[in-house]
C-alpha cells in the first residue's frame, strides 16, 4: 500500500469517527428533548375523569322502574324477600339502602330480620318457604352470616330462579359457560360503568385485584367474556405492582385501604375502585389511593 493510500484511509476513518460523534451527540440531544417533553406533559396533564356512578345508577333505576311498571300492567307485582341475620352495622345499612332503592323503582320488599343466634333449621325453613311462595320473585341473603351458619349451604338452598345476588352455583356455573344467567350485582355494575363511559374492553389488559366469589372471580369472567386478557391478583400474588402496572383496565376489590397507589398504575389506565374501608378516625376510603391515582389514570 502506498503512503498516499494509507493517508486517504486514515482521513476516511477520521471522517467516520467524527460522523459517529455527531450522530451520538444528536441522539443524546433528542433523548434530552423527549425527557423534557415527557416532564412537561406530566406537569400539564389534567386529572382523570371521575366516573359519575350516581348518574349511571339513576339511569339504571329508571330502566328498572320502567320494567317494573310493565310487569304491573300484566298483573305481576315484583317482590323481593331479604333475609338479614344478626345486627352487623354495615349489613343493616346495606339492607336499608336496598329497601329504599327497591321502593323507588316500584319493587315490593319484605326484610326478615332474624336474631344472630337463630338456629340453622329456622333459616332453612324460611328459605324453603320463600322458594315455594309464588308471590316472591327474588330472594337475597345478606352477607356475611354469623359464624355458626353455613353460608355456602344456605346460598345453595335458594331457588336459582329467585337468586337475586347471582351467588347460587347454578348461576355461577352458567356465567362460567357464558350462558344467560342472573349476574352478581357488583360485577355487573362494574361492566355497566365501563360500557356507559364508552370504554373498549376487547383486547385490553384487565387486572382484577381480589378473587372473592362476590366480586373478583365473576368480574374476571365477565371481562373475559368481553375478550379482555384478564389477570387475577390476590394475597399470594408476588410483586402486585408488576401486574397492576400492565393494566389498561384495573379493578380493585381487595378489601384493604389504599392498597393501590399511583406508582402501581399505568399512565392513562381506567381504574375502578370497589372497596369501602372504614379507617380508625371513622372516615371511609377505598382500596385505591384516590387522590394520588386520579393524577395518573384517565378515568377513575
Amino acid at each position: 500500500m502506498s503512503e498516499v493510500d494509507e493517508q486517504t484511509i486514515l482521513s476516511k476513518i477520521d471522517e467516520i469517527r467524527q460522523l459517529l460523534k455527531d450522530l451520538i451527540g444528536q441522539k443524546l440531544e433528542l433523548i434530552d428533548k423527549i425527557r423534557i417533553l415527557k416532564n412537561k406533559r406530566r406537569e400539564f396533564r389534567m386529572s382523570a375523569k371521575i366516573i359519575d356512578g350516581k348518574a349511571i345508577a339513576k339511569k339504571v333505576r329508571a330502566e328498572v322502574r320502567e320494567k317494573a311498571e310493565k310487569l304491573k300492567a300484566q298483573g305481576i307485582e315484583p317482590y323481593l324477600a331479604v333475609i338479614l341475620v344478626g345486627d352487623d352495622p354495615a349489613s343493616q345499612v346495606y339492607v336499608r339502602n336496598k329497601e329504599k332503592a327497591a321502593e323507588k323503582v316500584g319493587i315490593l320488599t319484605t326484610t326478615y330480620r332474624l336474631p344472630a343466634d337463630v338456629p340453622e333449621g329456622e333459616v332453612r325453613d324460611l328459605i324453603h318457604k320463600l322458594n315455594e311462595d309464588p308471590k316472591v320473585h327474588g330472594i337475597l341473603i345478606q352477607l356475611p352470616l354469623p359464624r355458626h351458619l353455613p353460608e355456602r349451604e344456605l346460598l345453595e338452598l335458594v331457588d336459582p330462579r329467585k337468586d337475586a345476588d347471582g351467588f347460587h352455583p347454578y348461576n355461577l356455573g352458567r356465567l362460567l359457560m357464558g350462558a344467560p344467567t342472573q349476574l352478581p350485582c357488583t360485577p355487573n355494575g362494574i361492566i355497566r360503568l365501563l360500557d356507559e363511559e364508552g370504554i373498549e374492553i376487547k383486547g385490553k389488559d384487565a387486572v382484577v385485584v381480589g378473587r372473592s366469589v362476590i366480586v373478583g372471580k365473576p368480574v374476571g369472567l365477565l371481562l373475559l367474556s368481553r375478550h379482555a386478557t384478564v389477570t387475577t391478583c390476590h394475597t399470594r400474588t408476588r410483586d402486585l405492582a408488576e401486574h397492576t402496572r400492565r393494566a389498561d383496565i384495573l379493578i380493585v376489590a381487595a378489601g384493604r385501604p389504599k392498597v393501590v397507589g399511583a406508582d402501581m398504575v399505568k399512565e392513562g389506565a381506567v381504574v375502578i375502585d370497589v372497596g369501602v374501608n372504614r379507617l380508625e378516625d371513622g372516615s371511609l376510603c377505598g382500596d385505591v389511593d384516590f387522590e394520588a391515582v386520579k393524577e395518573k389514570a384517565s378515568m377513575i
